[in-house]
């Protein structure tokens, strides 16, 4: 359904929404014939609501606060060009990778691949069986990389679902290899202590290095022990993949992080980290890890060096995952609280919970601190059954402005301006109503990407969709252009 009016509650004015057909490909086995999806690796995505929480998501609706079941709704600077449904592949979608004109995918039962010379028309040009959730993606060069994060027979594409106490079981990064974009070629593996749930890639001339983000060790799993205090750092010759091995595990956290609760009520306990971003032409990265945000440096890139530490034991619940702005100085970390499961844009919630924070990075060298200025969190209202919370997003390069584009789940794709870090603002959006009025749903962009005059999303159910925004204030980044983007390998769009 496409939204042709105005919702007063909302202070939108809605634009036109466009969908496209999905397009059918062929299933490429990436293992043995026969392998098939496993429910298992997927999270439980619905949560039964009472008679009274169903009744006022019913009444937002037909008072027109939030949109109908499925209907789309943007500002008008946001242009809604294409939708790609799920085809073969039918787990939760998950992360974005681009490379020339193609785009990489992620989801639960493996990955999609996408020619988008044509972002009006995707065409699908292969489709990877390979489970294990949540298939985090990245590529560089001939190399394409997949993290596993759940506990596996073996590490082939068609193993199933193993306990984690089970010595034998395994989870870590897989790599292919895809020179011929059609036909990837499962090529290594590499194991890793607790898993990979996301990684971040540090690319050299011969090597590549591969950060893996991973937590929440426990004494009954072998490869998985207390205290899971640091990184593992993979290096990956070009030429022969088959030869990746880890090469460090730097400690991070030598007092073992942030503590939780109850000494932090409502915050995670720091065992590891979700996700960091790299800035390689200045040298730097942000780890967002639970209870922690870091700044560190990767000058040496096998060694990097922790340069500051903050917390927010008011507002935030998990460091989630963090974004440079262009010129190095400001870092948005977001707080995945409900961890990707739970509606968090709604009254109770409020503004400062399950947000962006935005800080400053003030000083030079290795006496650089992170200081934190504001909150950001989309004002629209959502559901209670829409699960809604910041999540993944990046630089929209213009000289001059920081801009962000953001996935929120269900919230949908927001644009939004943080070139004063202490007044943040929404200046597009675009979003789906609710996929259940009956109960809590696990849906909406996971990612949201800007690449080469274009929004890419990865909406977990609904499929691949391309947008456009057309704004004053975005419109230079049209004519900046990149080779290759890993968002968590973040590029110096102007220093070239």
């Amino acid at each position: 359904m496409t939204s042709l009016h105005t919702t007063p509650v909302r202070r939108r004015r809605l634009g036109v929404a466009a969908a496209a057909a999905g397009l059918f490909a062929t299933l490429l086995m990436a293992g043995p014939a026969g392998a098939t999806p496993d429910p298992g690796d997927a999270p439980a995505s619905r949560t039964d609501l009472s008679a009274g929480q169903e009744a006022e998501a019913a009444a937002a609706i037909t008072s027109g606060e939030i949109p109908g079941v499925d209907e789309i709704v943007h500002s008008r600077n946001i242009t809604h060009l294409a939708n790609v449904p799920k085809d073969a592949l039918q787990g939760l979608n998950t992360d974005l990778a681009f490379q020339g004109k193609y785009a990489f995918a992620g989801n639960y039962d493996g990955f999609r691949i996408f020619d988008i010379s044509n972002p009006k028309v995707p065409r699908t040009i292969a489709q990877v069986l390979c489970p294990g959730s949540q298939n985090d993606i990245s590529v560089s060069g001939n190399l394409l990389f997949l993290s596993t994060d759940s506990s596996r027979s073996d590490n082939s594409c068609s193993s199933t679902t193993q306990p984690a106490t089970e010595k034998s079981s395994w989870e870590g990064m897989k790599v292919f290899d895809i020179s011929d974009k059609s036909n990837p070629k499962y090529v290594a593996a590499v194991e890793t202590a607790c898993g990979s749930h996301t990684h971040t890639l540090v690319p050299e001339r011969n090597n590549v290095y591969v950060y893996v983000s991973s937590y929440s060790p426990n004494t009954t799993f072998p490869d998985c022990q207390p205290p899971h205090d640091g990184i593992s750092v993979i290096k990956v010759p070009r030429k022969a993949p088959e030869e990746a091995r880890i090469v460090n595990f730097p400690v991070l956290f030598p007092d073992g992080g942030n503590p939780g609760g109850p000494t932090n009520p409502g915050v995670s306990k720091t065992t590891g980290c979700h996700d960091i971003t790299v800035l390689p032409s200045k040298d730097l990265a942000a780890g967002a890890c639970m209870g922690d945000g870091l700044l560190f440096s990767i000058k040496d890139p096998e060694n990097p060096k922790i340069i500051d530490r903050v917390q927010d034991n008011v507002n935030f619940a998990f460091w989630h995952s963090a974004t440079f702005n262009q010129r190095a100085d400001k870092v948005v970390f977001t707080d995945e609280l409900g961890g990707g499961g739970a509606a968090t844009c709604n009254e109770e919630i409020g503004p400062k919970r399950g947000a962006d924070g935005i800080y400053d990075i003030v000083g030079r060298g290795d006496h650089r601190k992170l200081v934190f200025r504001s909150y950001f969190k989309i004002d629209r209202p959502q559901a209670d059954t829409e699960v809604c919370v910041a999540h993944n997003g990046s630089i929209i390069p213009v000289k001059g402005r920081d801009l962000m584009v953001q996935a929120w789940y269900q919230g949908g794709v927001s644009v939004w301006d943080f070139t004063d870090s202490s007044h943040p603002k929404e200046i597009g959006f675009f979003e789906r109503g609710p996929v259940s009025t009956d109960a809590v749903t696990t849906a909406g962009p996971w990612s949201a990407y800007y690449y080469n005059g274009y929004i890419y999303s990865n909406d977990i159910a609904k499929g691949f969709d391309v947008l456009r925004i057309d704004d004053r204030r975005t419109d230079p980044a049209k004519r900046v252009r990149t080779d290759e983007l890993n968002v968590q390998t973040q590029p110096d769009y102007f220093d070239r």
